[in-house]
This record gives structure tokens, C-alpha cells and sequence, in this order.
């Protein structure tokens, strides 16, 4: 075999590989934020610092 036969396929084969790590990706990593639980303030210094970051 020689050299460009031997880069071609592990070209290919380094793409496939690629690829699949993606698809995987897409398939693990959630996509709705349906979901997200949010932390209720308790005290009066969270309820304050909550509202400052809202604007």
C-alpha cells in the first residue's frame, strides 16, 4: 500500500470518526429548556439581588 492510499483512508476514516462524535453529541446533549428549576429567594437580600438582575 502505498502513501496516498494509506492517507486517504485514514482521512476517511478520521471523518467518520468526527461525525460520529457529533451525531453523539446531538443525540446526549438535551435541546428544550422545558425543564430549568429555579431557585425561589428566601430572604429579603436575595429577593433584592434577584430583582436588580432582571434588568
Amino acid at each position: 500500500m502505498n502513501d496516498f492510499q494509506l492517507k486517504l483512508i485514514l482521512s476517511i476514516l478520521g471523518g467518520v470518526v468526527f461525525s460520529f462524535v457529533f451525531i453523539v453529541l446531538a443525540f446526549a446533549l438535551p435541546l428544550d429548556k422545558g425543564h430549568v428549576y429555579k431557585k425561589i429567594p428566601k430572604g429579603m437580600l436575595e429577593k433584592v439581588s434577584e430583582s436588580a438582575s432582571k434588568r
